[in-house]
């Protein structure tokens, strides 16, 4: 009883979230779910994204695992190609320069993308930031400018599109410094719907969705996943990691840019109440309203039984909160 009132207290806490509203349109959270839905992507979207977008990107050596997943992926099938000429994506780097760690309004990044956008010629519709380690050795003032300069940045070129990105894993755990600094940014992106790649929850779990809050950048997990798994090889090495790290990385960049594109997935989702396709904040919105206030019932019920305990509670809008929002397990329906 104490147990099931404690959770009820937390009722108006996330009334408060929910009230709090969402700027814009839906967020896009490119994470290990992404990855789980790669495969789905329909070639034709693919084909419309390479013909759609132009991409700038600031990395230095972490960043550059996705353009290695990227390569990966094109070598297996060139519906992924990029540079290649026409008919393939374009996506312009600029190596050697990141995030830092976002500690002055005037960062070098924010210089470069400007003088790169204002070029009489540019045609770029779509920047890129990664971090280095600059999550890992910040502070919360200093991730709140980095999203100040990403808004300004937006609010400046509102015909281009700006990915958000978290910082990847450093082996501190749900109480280190980097995943608060991340649920920041997540928490950011997902409020006023951002596109965000999530690049330390990528590294956080492994397909079969086992959950490594403690690893690091080097991806531990992949090792142990590859020795009984078929692995794709790198064409050269994953900068600080296990190839298999950048490959889903690959894959995460192609879905989050199809869905960019307008591109939703027609899966069922587990967590995701209201069938949109995305499981976030409107799913508890759903589910409270659902359980204590006549609203609809979700279709299928299953996917609303996050915590697979056989009912549909209180317990299940906490589950999707601390998964969304706290780093906590992805949800795990049964059908």
């Amino acid at each position: 009883m104490r147990r099931r009132e404690g959770l009820l207290s937390l009722i108006p806490f996330i009334l408060i979230i929910l009230t709090a509203g969402r700027a814009g349109s839906q967020a896009i959270i490119a994470g290990h779910n992404a990855v789980a839905q790669f495969d789905i992507i329909p070639p034709a979207v693919i084909e419309q994204v390479k013909a759609d977008y132009k991409i700038f990107y600031g990395h230095s050596s972490h960043g550059s695992q996705i353009v290695t997943g990227m390569e990966m992926l094109k070598s297996e099938d060139l519906l992924y190609d990029f540079n290649n000429g026409t008919g393939t994506l374009t996506l312009e780097e600029l190596v050697g320069y990141d995030l830092g760690t976002g500690s002055e309004a005037s960062s070098a990044w924010v210089s470069y993308t400007r003088n790169h956008l204002d070029q009489p010629d540019c045609e770029t519709n779509v920047v890129m930031w990664a971090w280095c380690d600059g999550v890992s050795v910040s502070n919360s003032e200093k991730i709140t400018n980095y999203l100040n300069n990403m808004t300004q940045l937006e609010n400046d070129y509102p015909g281009v599109t700006f990915i958000y990105m978290t910082g990847h894993l450093d082996g501190t755990g749900p109480g280190g410094t980097l995943y608060t600094l991340n649920n920041q940014i997540r928490d950011y992106c997902q409020t006023n719907g951002k596109v965000l790649f999530d690049f330390a929850d990528i590294e956080s779990y492994n397909p079969d969705g086992t959950y490594y809050p403690y690893d690091t950048d080097a991806c531990n997990w992949c090792y142990d996943w590859c020795d009984v798994h078929t692995c794709e090889m790198c064409p050269h090495d994953c900068a600080h990691s296990h190839c298999f790290n950048c490959y889903l990385k690959g894959e995460a960049f192609w879905w989050m840019m199809a869905s960019i594109g307008g591109w939703v997935p027609e899966t069922e989702v587990c967590g995701d109440a209201n069938s949109d396709g995305s499981v976030d904040i409107l799913d508890v919105v759903f589910l409270i309203n659902y359980k204590y206030k006549d609203g609809p019932s979700p279709s299928p019920p299953y996917l609303s039984d996050v915590n697979s305990d056989g009912e549909i509670n209180i317990l299940d809008t906490v589950y999707i909160i601390n998964y969304k929002y706290k780093s906590g397990p992805a949800p795990d329906c049964i059908e």
